[in-house]
């Protein structure tokens, strides 16, 4: 990518795609990511002793389990990091597995889409970064949120297939 194109594409919002970092070697990953949405707390655990902590982000209506897309809560329950994207519109992002398949029956109840993209990431790509206030404010539409820095680093210590908690 040139220089004008990185240029372009900074003022478009997306920046230049993020470089992940390599992985931590798996006697030192996390085996589990919990989420303390009351505390606003993120912590790495491995065999039940905790590796990393973080203050995050949440939703911009972060109280109650998420329940339709667009509401801007971030759900609660166990779930995966099922994937990883390198190129988020965010700083690296790790995808949660949400919508379960209770999720997805509850919101079918409703006759209410369930919504989805639920991540962990960093902050935004291109000048939606200058704007962000975390870990002051939630911001996100229902994500847990970090700086890019600690996102680089959940990044190498969060195999994909991890289990996450994230408790009210």
């Amino acid at each position: 990518m040139t220089w004008r194109e990185i240029v372009a594409a900074f003022r478009r919002g997306l920046g230049p795609p993020a470089i992940a970092p390599g992985m931590a070697p798996p006697e030192c990953q996390a085996d589990l990511v919990e989420v303390f949405k009351r505390r606003r707390f993120l912590v790495l655990k491995r065999e039940g002793r905790v590796l990393k902590e973080y203050r995050v982000a949440l939703g911009f209506a972060p109280l109650q389990h998420k329940e339709r897309e667009g509401d801007g809560r971030t759900p609660e329950g166990c779930y995966t990091i099922d994937a990883r994207n390198p190129r988020s519109s965010f700083h690296l992002s790790l995808r949660v597995s949400y919508p379960s398949n209770e999720d997805k029956a509850h919101a079918a109840a409703l006759d209410i889409p369930p919504g989805g993209d639920i991540y962990i990431h960093g902050l935004p790509n291109g000048w939606r970064k200058l704007r962000t206030t975390h870990p002051a404010k939630d911001w996100t539409s229902g994500c847990v949120a970090v700086t890019d820095a600690e996102i680089r680093e959940i990044w190498s210590l969060v195999p994909t297939g991890a289990r996450i908690v994230i408790h009210p």
